[in-house]
């Protein structure tokens, strides 16, 4: 806040009386100390009903208030102050940055809208609009001759215009000029609606026409107008007709205060793409964002911030066609245009953004002596659904390698695979309900006798035509829904149901999702306890699809089982998860080398190598080793060479409902 502009404030309120409203003491107190320098009084209240009664006891010229409080939130006092008194000034502090609040602050015509944390300079800055704006209708109430002594301060901060009765300009002051992109000569005798955005609720003017010209009445609101180069602004805006002795409308007189800058810019971003007829969206995000919030803390993140967007709105050409930046929070920021108002092809714009992106790249953001090289991700969109679609793209390339996408049709992607996943959970719990989850089971051999010595048990779905179906088309689907784990049940079941017509071993897939299941780790234990005598022929298959978030509860249930005689397996090892640190904390009996080297075996000598590897390492900590994918007796044969114990795989069985097979 300049010095000139906080001592007009001072001359402005030095005789008003301010009322506090806020349930936070922390708050209320910095407030009370930005504001005793300013106001001739201060009355404090805790919540809306103590605010209402503090109002109605002591002249009050203006309100700052929280919304959210007991008793009665913010908007229901104001409701009542409104009743009472329909032009009182009142501004609002929220830790809610939704447009719901938004919305219903507009409803009710207040003056001001900050987030908290306070800052200080917006706050004053409000209180300055909000104030000024009662002096000036003081001013026009006694007479029309002062607003021409005061026209100087005014054309400072506030738009002012008169109407004749019909409605068309006949006075605009410096403010409105610049504001909106008109000059006088554009403005003068035009209807007040050359600058009404084509967006506005026609109930709003009809509300104010019925209040200004039948009632005579001031009225009061946020309007969102339009500005000559198509952008658009918001402004309070309060109407007055004057009157003759006789009490004749000789005219209208309205000022207006520019809030855009207060205004939501998720709301802006919308109201713009909404104005488009084919909107250009760019979303980009500050890369490792969350961790530099995490690291630096939320104060240090918001100055990060606040520095790019100044310094990439720097390094924005107009080569690029958009001129504002978004600022969306978490790091995220958004570019729109029109694309019919473009004057570079599509291909160029897109260029020039990831040159950009180039530039940005070599960035630092200075915060004191914190000097941070700044990148961006960045997601593109034009027409229908841009928006939906560049956030999509977004959140798709956050965690790829990718820097750039264009994301044209992927929420159509987005809608068709959600349907695809309901059709398929559909299709899960018929099976569930139809008992069509069953266990195939496929045979694993000793290498040296070629007898078969274990089974693995596989999930299988049988749909309603009695397809059979492999997990690939159910399982990870199944996962983002309630079914999963009555699933894992049906396979431990099953596979248990399996010791008793074979005296193989019977290898079961865990994940660590399912590990981490209070309700399906119970289900095993349960399992588990009936069948003690059996034990010693389960396996348990660790499968690492999931990123492990207790470890200390998976180390301690493989200990659990083991300690019960079940043995434990890492599936998919050399792939994926798997690595040599984790065996120390699994102690596992064997390891299933993945099919992805075995395949190769016979063609690929790095294949080779890593398989060689794997197993010399097994045999020296006495862990037992299974290939997967043996497919030919050509790799049987290297395998078997190489030492490994155990072979799976097509070349001696695909997976199948399990016959009595008692072994001799």
């Amino acid at each position: 806040m300049n010095i000139d502009k906080l001592k007009d404030l001072k001359d402005i309120v030095s005789n008003y009386s301010v009322l506090i409203v806020e349930d936070d003491f922390l708050i209320s107190e910095q407030l009370q100390r930005i504001l005793k320098k300013l106001f001739k009084n201060i009355y404090v209240a805790i919540d809306g009903d103590d605010g209402f009664k503090k109002y109605k006891d002591n002249k009050i010229d203006i309100i700052i208030s929280d919304i959210k409080m007991p008793k009665i939130d913010g908007f229901g006092m104001l409701k009542m102050i409104r009743d009472i008194d329909k032009e009182i000034p009142i501004i609002f502090l929220s830790a809610y940055n939704e447009s719901e609040y938004f919305i219903e602050s507009i409803k009710l015509g207040i003056d001001g809208y900050l987030l908290k944390p306070i800052e200080i300079n917006q706050l004053i800055d409000s209180i300055f609009k909000a104030t000024t704006k009662i002096k000036l209708q003081d001013e026009v109430t006694q007479s029309m001759n002062f607003l021409e002594q005061h026209q100087e301060v005014t054309n400072k901060s506030v738009i002012v215009s008169k109407t004749d009765i019909y409605g068309n300009i006949t006075y605009v002051n410096d403010k409105f000029c610049e504001t909106s992109g008109y000059t006088r000569e554009e403005l003068i005798g035009k209807p007040q609606s050359i600058v009404r955005h084509p967006k506005n609720s026609s109930l709003i003017f009809k509300k104010m026409w019925k209040t200004i010209k039948e009632d005579k009445n001031i009225w009061n609101g946020i309007i969102r107008n339009m500005a000559k180069n198509g952008e658009s602004y918001y402004v309070d805006a309060t109407i007055k007709p004057i009157l003759d002795i006789d009490k004749n409308i000789i005219e209208y007189i309205s000022l207006r205060n520019d809030i855009t800058n207060i205004m939501s810019p998720k709301k802006l971003l919308s109201d713009l793409i909404n104005s488009c007829v084919e909107p250009m969206v760019v979303m980009m995000k500050i890369e490792y964002f969350d961790d530099i919030e995490k690291y630096y803390g939320l104060s240090t993140s918001e100055e990060i911030e606040k520095k790019f967007q100044e310094e990439f709105f720097e390094l924005l050409p107009n080569r690029c066609e958009f001129d504002h930046i978004y600022s969306l929070g978490d790091g995220v920021y958004a570019l729109a245009k029109d694309k019919v108002t473009c004057t570079y092809s599509t291909e160029e714009i897109i260029h020039n953004l990831k040159e950009l992106q180039k530039d940005t790249s070599n960035t630092k953001i200075d915060i004191g002596e914190l000097k941070y090289d700044v990148s961006v991700i960045m997601s593109m969109s034009y027409g229908e659904d841009a928006l939906s679609n560049v956030k999509y793209g977004l959140e798709s390339i956050q965690n790829s390698k990718h820097k750039f996408i264009i994301a044209n049709d992927l929420t159509t992607k987005e809608h068709d695979a959600a349907q695809n996943n309901l059709q398929t959970l559909t299709m899960v719990k018929d099976a569930i309900d139809n008992l069509n989850i069953v266990s195939h089971f496929q045979p694993i051999i000793n290498n040296k006798t070629k007898k078969i010595e274990k089974y693995e048990s596989l999930v299988r779905l049988i749909d309603s035509n009695g397809k059979i179906l492999s997990p690939f088309f159910f399982l990870d689907t199944a996962k983002k829904g309630q079914y999963y784990s009555q699933i894992t049940a049906i396979v431990l079941e099953n596979s248990f149901a399996a010791l008793n017509i074979t005296d193989a071993d019977i290898s079961i897939n865990l994940s660590i999702l399912d590990i981490e299941k209070d309700y399906t780790r119970e289900k095993i234990f349960t399992i588990l306890n009936k069948n003690k005598k059996n034990l010693h022929r389960v396996v348990f298959e660790l499968l690492e699809d999931e990123i492990v978030k207790d470890f200390d509860l998976v180390k301690s249930f493989i200990h659990k089982v083991k300690q019960m005689g079940v043995k434990i397996a890492i599936d998919d090892f050399g792939a994926g998860y798997s690595n040599f640190e984790r065996l120390l904390d699994y102690q596992p009996d064997i390891l299933k080398i993945d099919g992805s080297l075995v395949k190769n075996i016979d063609t690929n000598s790095l294949s080779l190598h890593l398989v060689e590897t794997i197993t010399v390492f097994a045999k020296k900590q006495n862990i037992k080793t299974i290939a997967e994918f043996v497919e030919n007796e050509k790799i049987f044969n290297i395998l078997n060479k190489l030492g490994v114990d155990y072979s799976q795989g097509y070349y001696f069985g695909k997976p199948s409902v399990l016959e009595s097979n008692i072994l001799k």
